[in-house]
């Protein structure tokens, strides 16, 4: 004779779903709040990653291109019909300098030593621009982990309060819970990865920019040295 199941052996059933859009959904409005700043953070992430890979990308082209302008020249004065040479700031700062300092061009390092602070501020300039809006990458990749952690902290606190409510260790009962909270701290580390994959690669991007605008300084001196030195300045 067969016997009958007993219910209080039946197999324990999962009483919610396990799907990413559901643990949300049944999540502590804590641990939604912490989901959602992080979805955020990983919006402003890709957001700045389009917007500034496409900005370092045009630096990059046009100093490559002033910086191949620059070492076609032998003075100051070349290339005067040419606008794109013509309006490389480099060249612009070094003859606002020069004209100056007309009256005083027998002092020849006190004028080398002006023009390399103009084109050492100019860099100085660029490398704020190149580097605006990178910083809040390397505070989400640094932040984003611990706040998804607190969510999981917070998420796993109100499971322990569920069980303690239920007055059961059934794993399908709490299973759910902890699911949501440790969602969390995954979504945390989605937010953070990326922040710090793609900060570290603008840092890439803009030290090689200020290595060829530096390269570029470095040629404006020699011709204003060049140009001196025939006593050609002015």
């Amino acid at each position: 004779m067969a016997l009958a199941a007993n219910p209080a052996h039946a197999a324990p059933t999962v009483p919610h779903s396990l799907s990413v859009a559901d643990m949300f959904l049944q999540a502590d409005w804590v641990v939604k709040l912490v989901m959602i700043g992080l979805i955020f953070a990983s919006i402003v992430t890709w957001t700045v990653f389009a917007a500034k890979h496409r900005q370092l990308s045009r630096v990059a082209r046009a100093e490559r291109a002033r910086l191949a302008g620059l070492r076609t020249m032998r003075g100051i004065d070349d290339g005067a019909g040419d606008a794109a040479l013509g309006a490389n700031p480099l060249l612009l700062a070094a003859r606002e300098e020069l004209a100056l300092s007309a009256d005083a061009l027998e002092d020849r390092e006190g004028l080398k030593e002006r023009v390399a602070s103009r084109l050492e501020r100019h860099e100085a300039q660029c490398a704020r621009a190149m580097t605006r809006g990178i910083n809040i990458l390397a505070t989400i990749g640094a932040t984003a982990p611990f706040v998804g952690l607190f969510g999981t902290v917070w998420g796993i606190m109100n499971a322990f309060v569920g069980i303690a409510e239920k007055q059961t260790t059934n794993l399908a009962v709490v299973a759910p819970g902890i699911a949501e909270a440790l969602l969390a701290t995954a979504m945390g580390l989605v937010a953070a990865i990326p922040a710090v994959v793609i900060y570290n690669h603008f840092s890439r991007m803009v030290a090689a920019n200020r290595a060829v605008i530096s390269d570029g300084s470095a040629v404006v001196m020699q011709i204003v040295s060049r140009d001196l030195s025939r006593g050609m300045a002015g």
